[in-house]
């Protein structure tokens, strides 16, 4: 975020003691050039973030019985951001025809919708590994359902510039640009997911379409003040990222990013600050049906963001418990917390605890 700063002129008259002022010099100088007053500081704001989210199982049972309490108590956390994000890793249809060659598919009615607005999330992204499971159909059916819903999704559209194109929101007097795309496709439907030209389908970060990610980016950041990226990145398992996604989350940082979120291999993996703004590579599961041991750590990163900068991050652990995640507390949070923040130094990832100023 550019900042300019007022410059004060300073107007003075040299007077000498033989010859004082006429009125008219008086006059003159009362209406000299006066110090502009600066710009009031923005206020700042938070933005939450939670990781994979479908209602399968278990949670589908939560789902039917009771929309509004269907992902349990982080939701009060949820709530307390002034936004707050997910992935939504599920189709939201009926319908469809299940994708060929998945030993997972993933679908969700249109009540899913009401369980995230409920728990105080006010947007998500489609664009992963599942949100086409039944097809163009399907994934025609999640558009629909969430616009009738009034809920935001990105990462996903009926055209290639409706997928990235972003979500835009105005917090403490900022514009805030929300984007979504994957870094994770099946081969065999890499091409017929990825939106592209007319054909609907996810924003991809795969291969030619980074360049196209990094475009959208670049175009959002001429608008807005602040720009976030949700990826779908890493390799199922593995707290470490990819050894390319270092790379890519800069390009999309120097391209007008300010932070670059997101998740996909069920476990956690570090974040931090890097050039130009923060990073985290996996949150982990969040509403999910697999959780026992490194699948069950979960948590909330909350961002602070002032005059289009995160000035500062929060990570509030949690497990899961029956698919949805419980806040740890006491000795046992900071437990959490610092097993977690030991992963920016395992992983080499070069990521730092504060911002380098």
């Amino acid at each position: 975020m550019k900042r300019t700063t007022a410059t004060a002129l300073l107007l003075s008259a040299s007077l000498t003691a033989s010859c004082g002022p006429t009125a008219g010099d008086l006059e003159r100088a009362d209406t000299g050039p006066s110090a502009e007053p600066e710009e009031p500081a923005k206020a700042p704001y938070t933005i939450a973030f939670g990781g994979d989210v479908h209602f399968e199982g278990a949670l589908r049972e939560r789902l039917d019985a009771s929309p509004d309490t269907a992902l349990g108590p982080i939701a009060s956390r949820l709530s307390e951001a002034d936004l707050a994000m997910v992935n939504l890793e599920t189709a939201v249809t009926g319908g469809g025809t299940p994708a060929p060659g998945k030993q997972f598919r993933f679908r969700a009615p249109a009540t899913a919708f009401d369980a995230l607005d409920s728990a105080g999330v006010d947007a998500a992204t489609v664009a992963n590994n599942h949100g086409m499971d039944f097809g163009p159909d399907g994934l025609e059916d999640t558009l629909a359902n969430a616009e009738a819903a009034g809920f935001p999704l990105v990462g996903a559209g009926r055209d290639e510039d409706g997928a990235y194109a972003p979500h835009t929101v105005e917090l403490g007097g900022d514009t805030i640009a929300l984007l979504g795309a994957t870094d994770v496709l099946d081969a065999h439907l890499m091409e017929q997911w990825t939106a592209r030209g007319d054909r609907p389908g996810l924003a991809s970060a795969k291969n030619d379409m980074q360049d196209r990610l990094v475009r959208a980016v670049s175009d959002a950041a001429e608008t807005a003040d602040a720009v976030v990226v949700y990826l779908h990145w890493g390799l199922e398992g593995d707290h470490c990222p990819l050894p390319h996604a270092p790379e890519l989350a800069q390009r999309l940082l120097d391209a007008g990013a300010d932070a670059v979120v997101g998740g996909h291999a069920h476990v956690l993996s570090p974040g931090g600050y890097a050039p130009g703004g923060y990073v985290h590579y996996g949150l982990g599961n969040f509403v999910f049906y697999n959780h026992n041991g490194p699948t069950a750590q979960s948590g909330v990163l909350t961002l602070t963001l002032q005059d289009g900068e995160v000035i500062g991050d929060e990570w509030a652990p949690a497990r899961l418990e029956g698919g949805v995640p419980v806040p740890y507390e006491g000795e046992a949070a900071e437990t959490a917390t610092a097993q977690w923040e030991e992963l920016r130094t395992t992983c080499m990832v070069g990521l730092s605890a504060v911002a380098s100023g």
